[in-house]
């Protein structure tokens, strides 16, 4: 670990040099009439032509041309704007104003779908609505098939339940948030993928590595935000139906009312069901398994002057049953093996916030938060129930006192209070408890001309479970050129381990649930490393991102499945886990609406094992693809007509946990694999039909299910799960939307 801290001072030390040798930057940013930022706007010298295109915030830098003053910023829809910079070359604003008429359209550029901020400090991937909708995408879980840092895989092969992996760790180290506040923690971090539809999403933000103290101290290993339609900007209608020949069918709508020129209000509807029994593989186990969800949201805006605010709730009811099919070649089952889970989850949220200074970038918020989270789950006979409340609050503060020196700070509290029980072989066992977390955070913000900026916080915290703990975190991005950015992190990270509602899922197996007495308080160490170059290639840019993020555990509760093949026990971590993740990925747009992205990360990741003579033993975690490579073409045709797109995930093989050595069910590795997806988008004026299918090559995990032709026997097990435990889907779709525009 020191060596590891030294390599990444001096690798800093020798970046910071570069700084002498740079050209003069042009700094600005491209706004529309309501100043509100243009992302991807394209930003140019009039003469030469070279430029750049604008990040998330609407921000911009160049390098300066000696021979040319007048900046051109253009983008589709809009008025280009140009400016004369001979007397300013910082902070920059242009603003465009909207055509009034237009008889046609003609694509000149294709937006980009994933945006990586060029100018953030922390590398953020957003994944906007466009990304979103070249796959189905019917939940939040379905979002990620063509990105290639995040992983979803299923955690067994009964319940459904689905798993977000980043830097080869599991999703409980990923710290989840909706509009900014944590969300889909403790019982809802199992099935939470699957409550937020897809037609929901105005756009992902996906951050490896130890994030910003501001949302909290949880994100060890990264930190995924959902952005939700906002009734200001969304669509004044959409509706999306989908259907696929697995029998699931769903149905999206949403709207939004701007009842005045302060208020308005939106609502969002989904409806969903897979109503089916399905067995191809004929063990007698769904598939996947029969579900019905409802789930609705309604929010409202305003903002008057300097003030804003936002209110929103949320209600959501699912039924999920797997297990055995009623039927089987030999008959009706008289008594079949069942898993069943009723949930009801409600939430609301507000946020208030007022500038108190525009010109100083000064303001004032507050956040709130509240959810109630119900699952009553039956695991064949064995009743497992959990009650979830959470509250949320956070008092944020922040100015800045110059362009080079700004300051954020803030209080937080945030409180768990879980009822759960579970009963095994006839002994019900509660697991109830409650935390309380009040914490202050600090953060300092140094910008030397966007060139370098230095990112600085800390937090404290109290719980009422593990006492006092101090969070630091530092962030560093330096750009020696226009073309290279270099991005450094180092910071700590701590979770309460929920043990029985995030790992309920191991409950579909006849293996023993072993749960150490006075379980700690999870704390690791985060360090990465980011390297981005822009690259002028044949009238174009090449993209090309490589990354390294290592993660080493000081404490952690350890779910170990391999010291004994009957048995999961969960104790405290006595010696290392650690994960080592390196990532090259580059995208190029060859041509008009084509892109191309290519990429290719390998993970390195282990922790030390006990087994029952209290020896450690270190193994690599299981059930995990050593490497994944990922291609991804799309291409979308003049005028927007028509839209074809092609994934590839090529997945490396890996460890299965250690089997039963005198009665081995399984075998020690998993091979590579390969699972493509593919979808076609017809667009008309203000409506598009799709056309895809997932899995196209039909590949599936063989016998994911140990013994399942004895489910109440002792070597039941259908957690062992590496690849997809379904076949090929074809599915088909419709879009339709009233553009507010």
């Amino acid at each position: 670990m020191l060596s590891v801290r030294k390599s990444s001072i001096v690798i800093l030390l020798l970046l910071f040099t570069f700084s002498a040798f740079a050209g003069k930057k042009i700094t600005g940013r491209v706004i529309d009439e309501s100043n509100q930022p243009i992302i991807g706007a394209n930003v140019y010298w009039e003469k030469s032509r070279k430029g750049t295109t604008t990040d998330l915030d609407g921000r911009f830098e160049l390098e300066k041309e000696s021979s040319d003053t007048r900046l051109v910023a253009s983008y589709i829809g809009y008025t280009s704007g140009i400016i004369d910079v001979s007397q300013s070359d910082k902070d920059i604003e242009i603003k465009l104003k909207g055509e009034i008429e237009l008889q046609e359209v003609v694509i000149s550029e294709r937006k980009a779908g994933t945006i990586a901020s060029r100018t953030s400090v922390v590398q953020t991937q957003k994944i906007t609505y466009d990304e979103l909708c070249r796959a189905a995408c019917c939940n939040l879980a379905e979002s990620f098939e063509t990105n290639p840092s995040v992983d979803v895989s299923y955690s067994d092969a009964a319940t459904g339940a689905r798993q977000i992996k980043l830097l080869g760790l599991s999703g409980t180290y990923v710290q989840m948030l909706t509009e900014n506040y944590p969300n889909f923690r403790g019982a809802a971090s199992l099935y939470g993928l699957d409550y937020v539809p897809g037609t929901w999403m105005e756009s992902i933000q996906v951050s490896k590595g130890t994030s910003s103290v501001k949302n909290g101290y949880e994100a060890l290993a990264g930190q995924i935000n959902v952005e939700f339609k906002k009734p200001p900007t969304a669509d004044i209608f959409s509706v999306n139906l989908f259907a696929s020949d697995a029998e699931r069918y769903e149905g999206n709508a949403d709207a939004s009312w701007h009842i005045n020129e302060k208020l308005s209000t939106g609502l969002l509807v989904h409806y969903s069901k897979d109503n089916n029994e399905h067995d191809r593989n004929g063990d007698g186990f769904l598939d996947m398994p029969l579900k019905e969800q409802v789930n609705l949201m309604k929010r409202w805006d305003y903002k008057s002057g300097n003030y804003v605010s936002q209110y929103g709730v949320r209600y959501l009811h699912e039924n999920r049953t797997g297990g055995q099919t009623n039927h089987s070649e030999h008959g009706v089952i008289a008594d079949p093996y069942r898993i069943h889970f009723n949930t009801n989850r409600a939430e609301l949220f507000t946020k208030q916030a007022y500038i108190l200074d525009p010109e100083k970038v000064e303001s004032v918020a507050l956040i709130l938060s509240g959810s109630y989270h119900q699952q009553l789950s039956d695991y064949d006979k064995s009743p497992y129930n959990v009650y979830q409340k959470n509250l949320y609050a956070s008092l944020l503060y922040e100015k800045e006192f110059t362009k080079m020196h700004s300051l954020s700070s803030g209080l937080s509290l945030n409180y768990d209070g879980f009822d759960e029980n579970v009963t095994l072989a006839g002994i019900r066992t509660p697991y109830n408890r409650k935390e309380t977390v009040p914490g202050a955070y600090v953060q300092y913000t140094y910008n030397l001309n966007d060139k370098l900026i230095v990112l600085a916080g800390i937090r404290g915290d109290y719980s009422t479970l593990y006492d006092f703990f101090v969070t630091p975190r530092v962030h560093i991005k330096y750009n020696p050129f226009d073309w290279f950015h270099v991005r450094a992190s180092a910071g700590k990270g701590y979770r309460t381990a929920n043990v029985l509602a995030e790992n309920n899922f191991l409950l579909s197996s006849s293996r023993k649930m072993v749960i150490a007495d006075d379980l700690e308080q999870e704390e690791a160490w985060n360090t990465g490393l980011n390297l981005s170059f822009y690259i002028p290639l044949f009238g174009k840019e090449l993209t090309i991102n490589g990354e390294w993020y290592y993660t080493d555990f000081m404490k952690q509760v350890v779910v170990d499945v391999d010291s004994d093949p009957h048995a999961v026990r969960f104790y405290n971590l006595d010696g290392r886990s650690y994960s080592n993740s390196y990532q090259i990925e580059a995208t190029y747009p060859f041509f008009r609406g084509f892109t191309l992205t290519a990429a290719y990360r390998y993970t390195d990741a282990k922790t030390d094992y006990q087994n029952a003579a209290g020896e450690t033993y270190r193994l690599k975690k299981a059930l995990t693809s050593d490497y994944k490579g990922l291609v991804t073409v799309s291409y979308q045709t003049p005028l927007k007509k028509w839209q074809f797109d092609l994934t590839n995930q090529f997945n490396g093989g890996g460890r299965m946990p250690i089997a039963d050595k005198a009665y081995p069910l399984w075998d020690e590795n998993f091979k590579a694999f390969t699972i493509v997806n593919a979808q076609v988008t017809k667009f008309f004026r203000t409506w598009s039909i799709y056309i895809g299918s997932e899995n196209l090559f039909d590949f599936e995990q063989k016998n994911p299910i140990i013994d399942s032709a004895n489910p109440r026997g002792d070597n039941f097990d259908g957690t062992m799960v590496w690849g997809p435990v379904h076949g090929r889907k074809i599915y088909a779709g419709f879009r339709f939307n009233i553009s507010r525009d």
